[in-house]
């Protein structure tokens, strides 16, 4: 008697990739694009641009603090920071009670300065209170790197602006 067992067909090997073995790639590549990218992205326009808005939110941050906690605070910049500061025993004294309003060291490339209060030019570093009424004279502080430069500004209102980034006035 012979075998009931069918003979097996002689068919070609398999050719080509599974779906999992090309979403592995896939996703390989979406890493690797994504390193380039965050790499590439220190570009000088967006780097001002990202600290202008941060001390711009930082700005209102502390303004609303004020009058909150009905508390007189302030802030300074210099070439190479921001700091927030309280006033207390009428002295100013380093914020150091809230994470938000750390010192803030400005990326290598930037330097910051003290522009203007009450539309008069102010002295670098000086400290420009936030007051807890909420009713401020109007300031600005500048941020700038060697081709470009931002404007973070506050009505009296405490209305904070960006104007920038664009070419550094000569």
């Amino acid at each position: 008697m012979g075998s009931l067992i069918a003979p097996r067909s002689r068919s070609a090997p398999q050719h080509g990739f599974t779906l999992l073995e090309i979403l592995v790639v896939v996703a390989i590549l979406a890493i690797a694009a994504g390193l380039v990218v965050a790499s590439i992205d220190r570009d000088e326009r967006g780097t001002l641009d990202r600290e202008a808005r941060r001390f711009a939110g930082a700005l209102d941050y502390a303004a609303r603090r004020a009058q909150l906690r009905h508390e007189t605070l302030g802030v300074s910049v210099d070439e190479h920071a921001w700091r927030f500061w309280v006033r207390s025993e009428g002295r100013w004294r380093a914020l150091s009670d809230d994470e938000l309003l750390t010192p803030r060291a400005l990326p290598d490339a930037l330097a910051g300065q003290a522009v203007s209060f009450g539309g008069q030019p102010i002295a670098p570093q000086t400290i420009v209170p936030l007051r807890a009424s909420g009713r401020n004279e109007p300031y600005a502080f500048r941020l700038a790197s060697p081709t470009l430069e931002a404007i973070v500004s506050a009505d009296p209102m405490n209305r904070i602006a960006v104007s920038g980034p664009q070419p550094t006035a000569q």
